[in-house]
Parts: C-alpha cells; structure tokens; sequence
C-alpha cells in the first residue's frame, strides 16, 4: 500500500513466512509493517535508468537490496533482489511469464498491450505451458553438442573475418570502435549463417532487433514504443517473406525442418506459418541484441582488469571460465518479469493473482550471500549464475552466446595481445536489457 502524504511504502510482513521458505500460506500473526521510503526507491530506479547508473548499476542494487530482498515498486509490483529468490521465482509453477491472456485483463490503454508487447506476448518468452511446451519441443534441442561442434568452425571464420576489420582499422586509424565493428556485426553474422539470411539484411536486423527490445524495457516512454511499434511491424513484414520464400524452396536448413514440422504439427497453412514467424522472430532477436552486448561488455571487463589477457592467453583452456565470471559479473539482461498464477507469499510479502515481480538478474548476481565477494571480477570463479534467467524461460540462445564469446576471446588473445580501450564504453539509459553502443579500442 502507498501512502503518498508519507512518501512511503509500507509492506506488512508475515514473520511467520520465513519459516516456510520463501512462499507459504497466510496466517492471522502479522509481524509489524516494514516501512521503505518511497521517494528512495524513485531516486534509486531514476539513476539506474540513465547512461551513468547503466555505466555500474551495481552500487544502486546495493542501495536497493539493503532495503529488503525484496522491494515494493512504487508503480506496482516488487522488485526482487536476492539470488534465493530470484532464482526461486525463475523456476516455480506458481509464476508465470505475462502471456496473451494476462495481457488482455490488464486493459486495451495499458503499456503491456502495444502492438510491439503483443507480438512479444506470442513468442516463447510471453508462453506458458502448455504451449511453451508444445512449442519449444517442435525446435528440438537446437543447440545441441552436434549443432555447436557443427557451427564453431563457421564462427571462428566469422570471428577472424571481423578481426581483420578491425585490424585493418586500427593499422588505418590507429583506434576503432569494437562494437560497431565486432560486437554487433558477430552475433548477426552467427544467426545469419545459421538460418541462411543475406549478409546484406544484417544492417536491416540489428535495427530491428535493437527496436523491438524496447517493448522489453521497464515503464517505457512513448517515445521506447513508438520505436519498437515501428520494429515490430518491419520485423513481421520481413520474416514472413523469409519464411514464404523458403516454403518454395525447402532445403537441408534448420528453418526448412521447422517448416515441415510445423506442417505435420498444424494443418492450417496460415496458422503453421504464424506460429513459425513468431519463432524464428524470437529466435534471432534473442540472439543478437544479448550477445552483442556480451561480446563487447567481455572486452572491456578484461580491459579493467589487468593481466587477464596476458593469463588467458597462457591457459586458453580457461577461457570458457572466464566467459562464464562476464555473464555473472554483468550480463546482458538485467531484469525479467513474472506474475503470480494464485495468492501467494513471497519472502513475507503478500502478493495477489495477477501481480508483478521484476526478477533482477544483475542484483541477484552480486548478491553477497551467494556470491564470495561479489563485485570481485574473478575469472577464475566457480559456482552458479544467473545471466542467462532460470527455469523453463532460460535464455534458448545460450548455448550460441557462449560458443561466440568463447571463440572470439581465443582469438583476441592471440592476434590482439596488447588491445587497451580508449574511453569507458557508451550504454544506452535501459534497465533491463543492457546495450552497450561504443566502445573505442586501441593496440598499445
């Protein structure tokens, strides 16, 4: 409940609730009400929100989390701060994502329900089961060991052909842009070769990909989704030519098989290639806008940390460690939300059906009480993350982001021994998925 007069939000908390885990059933003895401070937690999420709290959010969930592992948003809603929890919610049957349905009883004006937000609501990640389920088996498992020993040759060209350029740019210029010239161009490259789309729609891709992720973002302006509007429509107008011309000329390629499955799956033409457009939209967009900002963030963060380049270029054999401490210490996506399927408790808070909770990754990922020292960047550390979401949502394109990251950081360590950056890297004022835009590099 907020009382705006006191600025404050008070949660009533069941001290009793602690004591059945983290969600448990209401009983009559209330603990008193905590009281968080309203005007704080604005304070906090408006600094998280610009280009500087996006530089390192990470003092700001500090702030946050030292208000409670679990905060009452002001615009609705809890945010969740501990690893425990967020984790919990990832992969309990009692959340769900917000589907279609959840959607339509929020309202026609509400933000969930912009065109871009309803097109999203149709792909994997706005799915509960059973059609999650029913869906996601029809793809198989599409990053399996076969398809990435099958893929790392073709990525490692592409990772070499973009160190050329930015070898060459370097010779020419004596500094480049690592993001524009490999981070963003690598993952495009990757998704391209492996669904067989032109080279000359990368450009047209990254648009739209990096457009449509705004419908993804917390409390977007209407400025954010007049962008991703506008992506959407463009992202449907062009997978349903792709996947229009490949019906004419089915191959030996993935989106071909997905084709036929479809077909034998749902008799209706129509409806077989709509659900397909959904997927492979989803597909591609889940590929590259996280795994750019992976590819780049990767660099910088060796970049700050001196002597991890040199070492992994010793031990080679530990750079896929290292890839997974990147994803832990800031990964891509920083915030997912969920819904409550019944009433329920969580961490003491009472949550209604049908109420929201961001799950927040990057908090949860320098949560002290599961991490040693957490903003310790370690690339030798071991043990569990969140960067990639938990439970039936997890991040389909993992497997592929990491195969990228771990490829192209072999090769940096090889043929750019003595690369340094030039300048802190630009990030756009998001909040959940993070997109890092330049990042000015050099050899030194």
């Amino acid at each position: 409940m907020i009382h705006t007069s006191l600025s404050v939000i008070r949660a009533r908390r069941d001290k009793h609730a602690r004591g059945v885990g983290l969600e448990g059933v209401i009983v009559e003895s209330v603990a008193a009400g905590s009281i968080v401070d309203r005007r704080s937690v604005v304070s906090l999420m408006s600094r998280l929100r610009s280009s500087r709290g996006q530089s390192n959010p990470y003092p700001i969930y500090a702030e946050l989390r030292a208000m409670g592992d679990v905060v009452p948003a002001p615009w609705g809603g809890y945010l969740l701060l501990s690893h425990d929890i967020c984790d919990h919610v990832l992969r309990s049957k009692k959340w769900s994502t917000f589907d279609a349905e959840w959607r339509a009883r929020q309202g026609d004006v509400n933000r969930w329900n912009a065109p871009a937000a309803r097109q999203l609501s149709q792909t994997l990640q706005g799915l509960n089961p059973p059609v999650h389920t029913m869906q996601r088996r029809s793809l198989g498992n599409i990053f399996d060991r076969f398809t990435l020993d099958t893929l790392e040759e073709p990525v490692s060209r592409i990772a070499d052909t973009l160190l050329d350029r930015l070898g060459e740019q370097l010779r020419t210029t004596k500094e480049a842009d690592f993001a524009t010239t490999v981070g963003e161009e690598m993952p495009a490259a990757t998704i391209s070769h492996w669904l067989r789309l032109p080279e000359s729609d990368h450009d047209l891709l990254k648009s739209l990909t990096h457009g449509q992720g705004l419908a993804q973002e917390l409390l977007p302006s209407k400025s954010q989704l007049a962008q991703a509007n506008e992506a959407a429509e463009g992202l449907r107008t062009y997978f349903t030519e792709v996947i229009r011309e490949r019906r004419q000329n089915l191959g030996d390629d993935v989106l071909s098989d997905w084709i036929r499955t479809w077909d034998e799956i749902e008799p209706d033409r129509a409806l077989a290639d709509e659900t397909l457009y959904h997927l492979v939209m989803f597909i591609v967009i889940a590929s590259m806008e996280t795994t750019s900002t992976l590819l780049s963030n990767m660099v910088w963060l060796l970049d700050q940390h001196p002597g991890s380049m040199g070492w992994l270029r010793s031990h080679p054999d530990r750079i896929p460690q290292a890839v997974e401490e990147v994803l832990r210490y800031d990964p891509p996506i920083h915030l997912t939300t969920r819904v409550a399927t019944e009433d329920t408790i969580l961490s003491g808070f009472r949550i209604s059906r049908d109420e929201v909770v961001h799950v927040m990754l990057g908090a949860a990922n320098h949560d002290p009480a599961h991490h040693t020292d957490p903003d310790t960047f370690d690339i030798l550390r071991t043990g569990s993350h969140l960067g990639f979401g938990g439970g039936i949502h997890y991040c389909i394109g993992a497997a592929l982001a990491r195969l990228e990251a771990v490829v192209l950081l072999k090769s940096l360590v090889r043929r750019f021994p003595t690369l340094r950056v030039t300048a802190p890297p630009v990030w756009e004022p998001r909040v959940a998925f993070r997109r890092l835009t330049a990042l000015h590099v050099t050899e030194r």
